[in-house]
Parts: structure tokens; C-alpha cells; sequence
């Protein structure tokens, strides 16, 4: 048994007997009462999503799970491949099972990949990732404000993100994978 405080993207808990997900969570500490956890699950049979609400003093169980580091290497019809570098075995992963992860996926990219009883269930990217802006709006010499000022930028991987006015176009920007917000420009 855990605690709730310990759910992160990716976990897979076990709840009425079956493997859930966890797609998205927010740990909330109100100022009156108690702190819990909300999150998204996704049940990795049926992919049938619930949000859930779990209190900091209940307890959970998460499910025994294997971590494979794997390269990412294509997709195509069946899904999304991965093989292990050492044993160059090669899974593939459902475009339900990977859902908006995909976007970040690039050949070559390093993942890790939980696995129950030899299945893949869940994807784990890197925390942050480089990516170059192919496009956005030139930054004009003046062009300054106080406060979060941001424009919309196309990356190499072809996704859109909100970047800083001083960021141009053949810049590499780091891209936080949980959130798809901007961190800082790559040095």
C-alpha cells in the first residue's frame, strides 16, 4: 500500500482488480481541509478514462511493474515500436496507448516502457527535450512587455507551443514533456 502523494504520470495502479493508468494528476493542498490528489486514469484493458479524486490519508495500490529503457524507432499501421538495446527485442505500443505522447517521439528517443506480465501498459518520456522552432513570428526590436509575454511557435516535431518573444525561428527551446510548456531556450 501507498499513498496517493505518490501518483505521477505514468503510474499504474491497481484498482478493483484491474491496471489503471495514470494520464494526468494535480496534487491540491487547500487551505481548509485536507490535501488530495485528482487524477486521470485510464484502464489499460478497456481504455476507458475516469477522473478520480484520492485523499492524502487514503491508501493505494500500485501495480509490480517492469522498467525497459527502449529506443523509440517508427510507427506505422500496428502502432508505435520500440526495441531494447540490449536484447533488441521490439514492442509496439497502441496510438490509444501512447495518446498525445506521440508528438514528442522521435527516432532514436530513449523512453522507458512499463511492462505487466511481459505487456507494455505504459510510456514514460524524458522530463524535458531539446526541439528547434521552425516557425514563428519574428521578434520586433522594441517589442518588450512586463509580465509573461508569448507567441505561438511550430517545432521540428510539427507541434505548437507558447515561447517567449525573444525566441526566433532556428532556436532550440526546451519543452517540458508533462506539461508541453515552454522551459528555457537550449544553450
Amino acid at each position: 500500500m501507498a499513498s496517493p502523494s505518490e501518483i505521477k504520470k505514468g503510474a499504474v495502479i491497481i484498482q478493483n482488480n484491474e491496471l489503471w493508468i495514470v494520464t494526468d494528476f494535480q496534487h491540491v493542498n487547500p487551505g481548509k481541509g485536507a490535501a488530495f490528489v485528482r487524477t486521470r486514469i485510464k484502464n489499460a484493458k478497456t481504455g476507458k478514462t475516469l477522473e478520480t479524486t484520492y485523499k492524502t490519508s487514503e491508501s493505494i495500490t500500485f501495480a509490480d511493474l517492469e522498467y525497459h529503457t527502449m529506443s523509440y524507432l517508427f510507427h506505422d499501421a500496428t502502432g508505435y515500436t520500440f526495441m531494447d538495446s540490449k536484447t533488441y527485442e521490439q514492442v509496439t505500443m497502441s496510438d490509444e496507448d501512447v495518446g498525445d505522447m506521440a508528438k514528442y517521439l522521435r527516432e532514436g528517443l530513449e523512453v522507458t516502457i512499463s511492462t505487466h506480465e511481459e505487456k507494455p501498459i505504459a510510456l514514460q518520456l524524458p522530463k524535458k527535450m531539446t526541439f528547434t522552432v521552425t516557425e514563428t513570428t519574428p521578434a520586433v526590436k522594441g517589442d518588450t512587455a512586463s509580465g509573461n509575454v508569448t507567441k505561438e511557435a511550430k517545432t521540428d516535431n510539427g507541434f505548437m507551443v507558447q515561447i517567449p518573444l525573444f525566441i526566433n525561428q532556428g532556436d532550440q527551446v526546451v519543452i517540458n514533456t508533462d506539461t508541453g510548456e515552454y522551459v528555457e531556450r537550449a544553450k
